[in-house]
């Protein structure tokens, strides 16, 4: 083995170690700032939220979202902040500190009920945390550091939702859009060290609790009938994001009104849908036991990317997997339940949603097969469902490049 190679092998283990402590210290934070905004001790947000005083339902968000904002002030008014996969793909030089206090910031902003993803912050410190430590390493490429710095970026997604094969694909299909044996090697060893770290407060278990249901080939014309669905539902999410995002990043003190806000809206809004604060996770459990109405899906299914919007033109910061994941399980529970009002049926709709989040992923994120894994992984259903997920999500990513006349790219968002 050369000594190129052999640095390279180091800094592989190196930065699977610290994505990983990246994922735990920013699932403590996040989870802490949750206890703390909706004043609850055990549970999930949704727990917490449904258990919260109307006052507080209202007030933390706001609060959170201020102090967020206040920090972005500081931060944006004389640092700058930029995008990680551009960055990355730039070789340009890593802003450690930087990218450091915008994850934090993320995770205060999604703890205390943003409708944003919280998978932006461990990517953004995992990629710092790696630059940092491997950086003594000087037989390293410039090719070599780029693929250490999203294998960083993709690890620490895998940590923080316990999806070890779905962290390395993000790596190597959406950051690096790449089959090459050392981009590949290096993702599948980052993202296993990471979730094994990460399992430490994840405990190796699914982010979402697959619930017993008797599945039957109806599914598969569902998968078929969601493909058109979550298309039309994925490019206006695309659409309203790329709309509400600021040309650039706000950096006066209106960050901390508009948040604010923002933050208020959100705490209204959980009065009548507690399952619309916080990234998503909420939507997606409540699709997975086919907890919802009808009117409350067609609720969820707009007011999610509406919410998502208006945090983004507020000027906050986020991941947009979860929120679209949501967005496409709310898509999924509205066809199930209206198949079931429309006919008088009982059909689950656990199947569905999920589909539903993976045709919706597919389209936002340009991966249909990424997405078919990445949401098989977050629930662990029965293997033949990852089929049906494959088949909603290539069928809508399908559709998308026969309606936009060209393959559409990946972003690393």
């Amino acid at each position: 083995m050369s000594r190129r190679n052999l640095d390279f092998f180091c800094a592989v283990l190196i930065v699977g170690l610290l994505a990983g402590l990246a994922g735990l210290a920013t699932t403590t934070v996040l989870r802490y700032v949750q206890h703390l905004t909706y004043h609850y001790s055990f549970g999930t947000l949704l727990a917490g939220v449904t258990g919260s005083s109307p006052v507080r339902r209202i007030l933390g968000p706001m609060v959170g979202s201020a102090l967020a904002g206040f920090g972005w002030w500081i931060l944006r008014r004389s640092t700058e902040v930029p995008p990680l996969a551009q960055t990355i793909a730039r070789h340009d030089p890593i802003p450690r500190l930087a990218w450091s206090i915008d994850a934090l910031l993320q995770v205060v902003l999604v703890g205390s009920g943003a409708s944003l993803g919280r998978e932006g912050a461990p990517r953004q410190f995992a990629a710092a945390l790696g630059d940092f430590a491997t950086g003594w390493l000087k037989r390293l490429s410039g090719r070599d550091r780029e693929i250490l710095l999203a294998c960083a970026a993709g690890a620490g997604l895998g940590a923080v939702y316990a999806v070890p094969l779905a962290g390395a694909l993000f790596t190597v299909r959406i950051m690096l859009n790449t089959w090459h044996p050392r981009a590949v090697g290096a993702a599948f060893i980052t993202s296993s060290l990471a979730v094994a770290v990460g399992s430490a407060i994840t405990h190796d278990h699914p982010t979402l609790d697959w619930p017993v249901e008797e599945s039957t080939s109806l599914l598969t014309v569902h998968a078929l009938i969601l493909a058109p669905v979550t298309l039309v539902v994925g490019l206006a999410f695309n659409r309203l994001m790329a709309a509400a995002r600021p040309a650039s990043l706000i950096r006066t003190w209106v960050l901390i009104p508009a948040l604010a806000a923002a933050g208020l809206v959100m705490g209204t809004c959980s009065h009548w849908w507690p399952e619309l604060p916080g990234n998503g996770r909420s939507i997606l459990t409540v699709s997975l036991v086919s907890g919802m109405t009808l009117s409350a899906a067609i609720a969820i299914l707009l007011l999610k990317p509406l919410l998502t919007a208006l945090f983004l033109r507020a000027g906050g910061a986020g991941g947009m997997l979860t929120p679209s994941l949501a967005t496409g399980a709310a898509a999924g529970s509205v066809l199930v339940l209206g198949i079931n009002w429309a006919t008088g049926t009982h059909l689950h709709g656990s199947a569905v949603s999920l589909a539903g989040a993976a045709g919706v992923l597919a389209v936002t994120q340009g991966s249909p097969i990424w997405a078919a894994i990445f949401v098989w992984e977050l629930a662990h259903p029965p293997l033949w469902l990852f089929l049906l997920f494959l088949l909603t999500a290539c069928g809508a990513y399908g559709l998308k490049v026969l309606a936009t006349g060209r393959r559409p790219t990946q972003s690393g968002r």
